[in-house]
C-alpha cells in the first residue's frame, strides 16, 4: 500500500466514524425531539425522529455503516447516558416495552442500506425506507406485547390487537417521514459519496 493509498484509507475511516457519530447523535436527539419543540405532541402523543434518522443512517451511509451508527446509539444509551425517550437511559432498558425498538432500528438501517446497495434508483430509495419501518413496527410492536405479556405488568384486558391499535397514531406520521427520508437520500447521495 502506497502513502496516498494509506491516507485515502485513514480518511475513510475518520469520515465513516464521524458519520456514525452524527447519526448516533441525531438519534439521541430525534428520541426526545418534544423537549426541544413542544409543538410536536399531537394528541398527546409525542412526535420521535428515531425511526426517520435511524432509516436516514442506512440510506446515506449504507447497510453496514448505517446499522453501527444505530448501535452506537443504542450501547451509549444502555451504558447509561440518558438518550432513549423521556430522557431514560441504562442497562435496565433492555426490560422495557419500547425496547424492541431500538433493536429494530439497528436492523432497519441495515436492509434498508442493503437495499439501496443493490439498487439505487429513486424508487428503491422510497421502497428501502418503507420496507425498514415496516420491519421496525413488526418487531417492535411484537416485543412490546411479549414484554407486557411475559415480564411487565400489562394493564387489564391487554391483547395483541391493543397492542397494535397503540401504534396507530404514530404510524402515519412514520410513513410520511419515511417517504420524505428516502427522497432527501436520493438527493443526497452524490454528496455522501463524494465526501467518502
Amino acid at each position: 500500500m502506497t502513502t496516498s493509498q494509506a491516507m485515502t484509507a485513514s480518511k475513510f475511516k475518520v469520515v465513516d466514524l464521524v458519520y456514525c457519530a452524527m447519526f448516533a447523535t441525531l438519534m439521541m436527539i430525534g428520541a426526545n425531539i418534544t423537549s426541544f419543540a413542544p409543538f410536536m405532541v399531537v394528541g398527546g402523543v409525542p412526535i420521535t425522529l428515531q425511526s426517520f434518522f435511524a432509516i436516514l443512517a442506512g440510506l446515506m451511509l449504507g447497510s453496514k455503516r448505517g446499522a453501527i451508527a444505530v448501535t452506537v446509539y443504542m450501547l451509549i444509551g444502555l451504558a447509561g447516558a440518558p438518550v432513549f425517550a423521556r430522557f431514560s437511559g441504562g442497562f435496565s432498558q433492555i426490560l422495557s416495552p419500547t425496547f424492541g425498538f431500538i433493536i429494530a432500528f439497528i436492523f432497519a438501517a441495515y436492509i434498508a442500506g442493503k437495499m439501496i446497495e443493490k439498487n439505487n434508483s429513486k424508487t428503491m430509495y422510497v421502497a428501502a425506507a418503507m420496507v425498514g419501518i415496516t420491519f421496525s413496527y413488526l418487531v417492535g410492536t411484537n416485543w412490546m406485547y411479549f414484554a407486557y405479556k411475559l415480564w411487565f405488568a400489562a394493564p387489564e384486558g391487554f391483547t395483541y390487537g391493543m397492542a397494535w391499535l397503540w401504534m396507530l397514531p404514530p404510524l402515519p406520521k412514520d410513513i410520511i417521514l419515511s417517504v420524505l427520508s428516502g427522497f432527501f437520500a436520493y438527493r443526497m447521495r452524490n454528496v455522501i459519496k463524494g465526501v467518502r
